[in-house]
This record gives structure tokens, C-alpha cells and sequence, in this order.
């Protein structure tokens, strides 16, 4: 059996320490945690051993904590944001302003053969064209307009075929939600 260094449980100090070393908010922690900042108060506050999961998590957070950063949502965002998953994996968030042809994503993956843009870290408004034709069925399908009027969609528009297909392909487990805003 193997067995590991991580400490077998925390206390409140230790996790308000850790919170600080990591520059972090309750707020934020709550949110990278994915639970209440009622929560993380809860802990600080609490004079017994926390143990479980939370122990080793913060044990490789405090060892590498540039993966609070690596893992943050860009701030500033363009009009349409398109989060482009590998399963329930988060692999690239593209930003996009139709109007003005931007571009701009963020990788959370180092396969480039799960990036929406493969090797690519600098996409063109054209690369962005050409990737929503990718998750989507070509123009020149047959049947294309019974196609179009199963889907409710008056014309051939890759992002709407997306926004109603979450761009899935057969065989294939990658999709993309879309966020207007």
C-alpha cells in the first residue's frame, strides 16, 4: 500500500494560513471549492480537526499555487463566450465579438487534441468560422433544410446549430455551451 505526507487533518488557523499564502478571499476559496462562503467561515471558526478531501486538496494547492490562477475564468470577456468541453472537462473558453471579428480563449488543458484550437493559442476570426463549421453538420448535407426545420432554425447559421446542438458529433465527447452577454 502507498502511502502519502499529506497531513492527516487541519485546524481553522491552518486553513485561514492557507487561505492567505494562496491570496485568496473566503469568497474566493468558497467559489474555487464550489461551496458556501458560510462554509469556509464555518471551518475557520471550528476548533476541532477538519479532515477529509479538503486536507491533501490544500496540501497541493499550498506546494503549487499557481493552479488557483490557472484554473480562473478570464475577467474580461468579449460579447459571446462558448466554454468548449471535453465531458464535463472544461478544455477552452472562447470569447468572441461577432461585430468587431475578435477572438480570444483560454486554455484549461495542455492536449492540444482537446483545445478547441488544437496548437493554436492565437485563433483568427476565420479560425473561429472554421471551428463552429467543425461542430456542426456541413451546409451541403443533403436533406439540409428538413434538417434545418427539425432544429427550428430558419437558415444555415453554424452558432445557431450549435446553440441547439451544443455542438455534439457522433462518436464524439466534446460539446460547447453557449453564453450570451
Amino acid at each position: 500500500m502507498v502511502e502519502y505526507i499529506t497531513r492527516e487533518f487541519i485546524t481553522g488557523a491552518d486553513l485561514r494560513e492557507m487561505r492567505a499564502l494562496l491570496g485568496l478571499t473566503q469568497k474566493e476559496l468558497a467559489s474555487f471549492l464550489r461551496c458556501s462562503k458560510r462554509t469556509v467561515e464555518n471551518w475557520e471558526t471550528k476548533a476541532e480537526k477538519i479532515t477529509g478531501p479538503l486536507v491533501p486538496l490544500l496540501e497541493i494547492l499550498i506546494r503549487h499555487p499557481e493552479q488557483v490562477k490557472a484554473l480562473e475564468l478570464p475577467q474580461e470577456r468579449l460579447k459571446l463566450r462558448l466554454w468548449y468541453y471535453y465531458e464535463r472537462q472544461v478544455c477552452t473558453i472562447i470569447d468572441v465579438d461577432e461585430l468587431r471579428q475578435m477572438v480570444s480563449i483560454r486554455n484549461y488543458t495542455n492536449n492540444p487534441l482537446m483545445r478547441a484550437f488544437g496548437i493554436n493559442t492565437e485563433p483568427t476570426f476565420e479560425d473561429y468560422k472554421e471551428f463552429l463549421a467543425s461542430r456542426c453538420f456541413p451546409e451541403s448535407r443533403d436533406k439540409m433544410k428538413l434538417q434545418l426545420k427539425e432544429l427550428g432554425i430558419p437558415f444555415y447559421d453554424p452558432l445557431l446549430i450549435i446553440e441547439k446542438t451544443e455542438g455534439r458529433m457522433a462518436d464524439d465527447h466534446f460539446w460547447i455551451r453557449i453564453d450570451r452577454g
